[in-house]
């Protein structure tokens, strides 16, 4: 027979190691999870957003004034007969461009022929006239004072001599008169320029003087381009005329370059003529008046275009990529930089002036400063982002590639 004692002790013992057991677990659970805490933490927190920046550093700069206007044919000729008769021949073809003194209509010559040859006989009669009167008026003068003529039988012979040169001198100019009007049988093109269209055909019949003209002729070389502008940016130029800051060209005149309407730039440059504006009292604005050469007859006379009037080289500019810009809700420009210490800022600039695709920052921001370009709307002011740097070449050529990806689609 087992004592009670001793049967008990073995189920004691294993109550014993149980308990210890039981002790020991909570703390290596514990343990375990002090060491995955870390990890664990380490795996929930997001990481550092990526962001690129590019410094802007002090360069030349040229600065334009950019100003929208509407080229202005340089001369214009109405062709209008000085004579009446009927067209006998049209001289030129529609469209194309002629010369000055160019023939373009003819008139019926002949009823001009046969008054200028009336009026040349006109004249021979008082040249006959005049030769007459001046024999007897030279016979009279020394029978005058011999009293062999009576003094007024000599006076009369005097007043006919003079009265025929009169009528010789009205002769005369009948005869220029009837040579004039028989040269204007001739229309002729007043300036170099291009045709339009023909209002008359021949056998038409016109009139000296008419309201309508028979062809208008345009010189488009050289040619105008009239911009309208209030008269404070007329005196804004001309001050920065005067300091020097816009190239003079010749005389009182500033190079200007010229923007088609496809945004293409016109090859050849121009002068600003200040001289040619008046201020109209009505609105306060002048107009600006720029002269081109038209060799090629690209531009023609109504076409909408855009001015570039070089104001100056700034010499220490710092350009900010347009795409860099944001505003704030006061209309403000923002930009965001990483500084020195890693951690993004905001700086507010003066960006009024956009230089192609970026912006003329003239406060706001330091030579070297590191401006976001791409990444900026993930990260606020304070955030420390994983930096890359790219250069000004090497965002416009990712620029330039992005652009031309959907053609290659």
């Amino acid at each position: 027979m087992v004592h009670p004692d001793t049967a008990a002790g073995p189920v004691r013992a294993a109550r014993r190691t149980m308990l210890a057991i039981a002790a020991v677990l909570p703390a290596g659970l514990f343990l375990a999870g002090c060491d995955e805490t870390p990890q664990a933490k380490a795996q929930q927190s997001p990481p550092a957003p990526e962001v690129t920046v590019m410094a802007v550093n002090p360069q030349p700069v040229s600065i334009h004034t950019t100003l929208p206007g509407r080229t202005v044919a340089f001369q214009v000729a109405e062709v209008r007969p000085q004579v009446g008769g009927v067209l006998r021949e049209r001289l030129f073809r529609e469209g194309e461009a002629v010369e000055a003194g160019q023939k373009l209509f003819q008139i019926d010559p002949a009823p001009y022929r046969a008054q200028l040859a009336s009026a040349e006989a006109g004249l021979e009669r008082a040249q006959a006239q005049l030769s007459s009167a001046r024999v007897t008026a030279t016979r009279y003068a020394p029978l005058v004072r011999q009293n062999a003529v009576s003094r007024l039988d000599y006076e009369t012979a005097v007043a006919t001599q003079k009265e025929a040169e009169a009528a010789v001198a009205s002769a005369r100019a009948s005869v220029e008169t009837a040579k004039i009007n028989l040269g204007y049988t001739t229309l002729n093109s007043p300036i170099p320029g291009r045709t339009g269209r023909a209002r008359l055909t021949v056998g038409a019949l016109v009139t000296a003087d008419q309201a309508e003209p028979l062809l208008t002729v345009t010189q488009l070389d050289p040619i105008y381009v009239d911009v309208t502008q209030p008269a404070t940016t007329l005196l804004r130029l001309r001050r920065e005329m005067e300091a020097g800051r816009i190239r003079r060209a010749e005389g009182d005149a500033a190079e200007v370059r010229l923007l088609l309407e496809d945004g293409t730039e016109y090859a050849h440059a121009g002068m600003m003529q200040f001289s040619e504006v008046t201020v109209d009292p009505s609105t306060g604005s002048v107009v600006l008046r720029a002269e081109f050469p038209n060799p090629e007859g690209l531009l023609m006379p109504g076409m909408f275009v855009r001015q570039k009037v070089e104001e100056g080289i700034s010499q220490n500019a710092l350009l900010v990529p347009q795409r860099a810009v944001t505003r704030n809700p006061r209309g403000e420009a923002v930009v965001k930089v990483v500084q020195p210490d890693g951690t993004v800022a905001e700086r507010t600039i003066d960006a009024n002036r956009a230089i192609g695709t970026d912006w003329l920052a003239q406060s706001g921001l330091n030579a070297g400063d590191k401006v976001i370009v791409e990444g900026g709307q993930r990260v606020q002011a304070g955030a420390r982002p994983q930096v890359s740097e790219i250069t000004r070449d090497e965002l416009g050529r990712n620029r330039q590639t992005a652009q031309q990806a959907p053609n290659r689609g």
